[in-house]
């Protein structure tokens, strides 16, 4: 049975993205080369669409959380239907869609409006409600966004111009150390130390929470609990994260090493056996690695090492190099986590951030192949379907939210290898975004990428991720894309500067929370940052012209996908 589903997967590779090719010369014409007016012209469009949602949100939804784009009305937690988690995971009451976008006010250059939405989310946010949510999307949503503001407001580098109100006291700090004690006692009382799925921002724990969570939900906390830490010189909130985080480390398969989707709390048990890179396990070696790269500890290191090993064995399928010339290119499968056998015959959506991974860890001849397997499905149905079913050749689910993983990684390839190819990946994507999801007062979800019907729903992270990758990728001088390795991206798209405060050995030499934050990225240029993500440095970006060393392959993949 299992050579029979590989035999599929090998057929999925050639006849579903490997559909025609073409020659040296159309290469070129389309491909290679990206003029400044169209650079120019597509970032005022990326802007242009941000500000669609953005200021629709403000005029119909706020303070609730998300807009509805196509009836123009705000939405909130569904306290009719307190089970409806779909909605009551992400939505809290907290006025999200604005906490969430205060970082891309900042990256698009408009500091009156900055100013004032930090305004309205102190006048108007207060965690103390009988609303239960999520820890996970509150911890990468909510705490993120505060914290990104925070910092951005206090930088005396002012890389984005002059972001602090008047009468400014660590407000939005505050507001986050608030929100954190709320969702600490999902940490207090379970036996492995990892929390709680989910808690009641005023109440604590519900007597009938499920034990059961993902096991990205339970480890992508590091990095926002960790700086959270940091700021207060307090060391909880780093502890409880880097517990759970190591709780599950400890529970991996020692037959291959891997990890699987859904873990019990309280047993310590895994209920879900499927291993994956997508949903329900990707951020998690996200954070392994960016939280080595913020807080310098080697064995958040050791560990991505360990895991990126045991993905490359047991989940990557198809040829052993992508760049081999055989018009076959890799995919990454799900599997048991105690055999490695495959699991089932379907990708999905999330599984495109695992290339954005792989671009900061440097290995960008993988990054190319994973890209370019999603690239196909985009450009099949101008989005990508939240399952894909490579057995069937058809999507199995078939719903896109607007999620921004696809967006993410054609950025940040675009940053490694400065190939035109990815801006015009970017320009496709936009132009779907417009043709298929642009709605009466915003972008809504697709209900059907074949039918292109819609969903009465914009998700916080529409604004906040999938537009910030889109307006970056084509927005050159902004200070994120001049001095890129100096900052790092949250698994929401939330940007923290790398700098030496997170990165003390021990907690008397983190700098005093009384003293003003440090711009230390620059001073790390030959530690083990750089070592780590040479392909992602700045500098390394000056050395060659790197569009010209990735040329014959992205050359390959594009002519077999388009």
């Amino acid at each position: 049975m299992a050579m029979i589903l590989v035999l599929l997967f090998l057929y999925f590779i050639e006849s579903v993205l490997l559909s025609s090719t073409q020659n040296e010369k159309d290469f070129f014409k389309e491909y290679d080369f990206f003029t400044e007016e169209q650079r120019i012209r597509l970032k005022e469009k990326a802007k242009e669409m941000f500000y669609f949602g953005y200021d629709n949100y403000m005029k119909y939804a706020f303070p609730l959380d998300e807009l509805n784009p196509i009836y123009c009305k705000g939405r909130g937690p569904d306290l009719n239907n307190l089970d409806n988690i779909n909605i009551n995971d992400v939505l809290g009451g907290y006025s999200l869609t604005l906490i969430d976008a205060l970082d891309m006010l900042a990256i698009v250059g408009n500091q009156s409006e900055f100013k004032s939405a930090v305004k309205l989310v102190l006048s108007h946010v207060s965690f103390d409600q009988d609303n239960v949510v999520q820890v996970f999307e509150a911890t990468i949503r909510v705490l993120g966004g505060l914290l990104s503001a925070h910092l951005l407001i206090t930088d005396p580098d002012e890389p984005f111009g002059k972001l602090k109100p008047l009468d400014y006291d660590n407000d939005l700090l505050t507001l986050a150390h608030d929100l954190a004690n709320r969702l600490l006692p999902a940490f207090d009382s379970t036996n492995t130390g990892v929390p709680w799925p989910r808690v009641n921002l005023k109440y604590g724990i519900p007597p009938s929470t499920s034990t059961m969570t993902c096991t990205a939900g339970a480890g992508t906390l590091l990095v926002e609990f960790g700086i959270l830490s940091k700021l207060l010189d307090d060391p909880i909130y780093e502890q409880v994260a880097r517990r759970a985080l190591n709780s599950l480390w400890k529970q991996r398969s020692n037959e291959t090493g891997l990890f699987g989707n859904v873990f019990d709390v309280q047993s310590g048990e895994w209920i879900g056996k499927m291993s994956g890179i997508g949903a329900g396990i990707d951020s998690f070696y996200e954070y392994l690695l960016k939280s080595y790269i913020l807080f310098g500890e080697k064995g958040d290191l050791a560990k991505f090492n360990s895991v990126y090993k045991d993905v490359r064995k047991h989940l990557r399928k198809g040829r052993t190099s992508c760049n081999n010339g055989t018009g076959e290119t890799p995919l990454h499968v799900n599997v048991h986590m105690l055999t490695g056998e495959i699991f089932n015959t379907w990708i999905d959506s999330l599984q495109a951030a695992f290339t954005g991974v792989q671009v900061l860890y440097g290995d960008i001849d993988e990054a190319i192949c994973s890209h370019a397997v999603f690239y196909g499905i985009w450009q099949r149905y101008g989005a990508l379907p939240e399952r894909f079913n490579w057995k069937l050749r058809a999507p199995d689910v078939k719903f896109y939210p607007l999620r921004p993983e696809f967006s993410e990684s054609t950025y940040l390839l675009y940053q490694a290898t400065k190939h035109p190819f990815y801006l015009h990946v970017g320009a496709k994507i936009m132009e779907s975004l417009e043709t298929h999801a642009k709605a009466i007062c915003g972008y809504a979800t697709l209900h059907n990428v074949e039918t292109k019907t819609l969903e009465d729903r914009m998700e916080s992270f529409f604004l906040s991720e999938t537009m910030k990758y889109l307006y970056l990728l084509f927005d050159f001088e902004n200070p994120v894309n001049r001095r890129a390795s100096d900052w790092l991206f949250s698994t929401e798209g939330h940007i923290f500067r790398i700098d030496e405060q997170y990165r003390a050995s021990s907690w008397d030499k983190f700098v005093s929370k009384d003293s003003p934050p440090q711009s230390s990225a620059r001073k790390i240029k030959n530690n083990t940052y750089s070592s780590v993500c040479e392909a992602y440095n700045d500098n390394i970006y000056s050395k060659l012209p790197m569009k010209d060393k990735y040329f014959d392959q992205i050359q390959r993949l594009v002519g077999l996908i388009d």
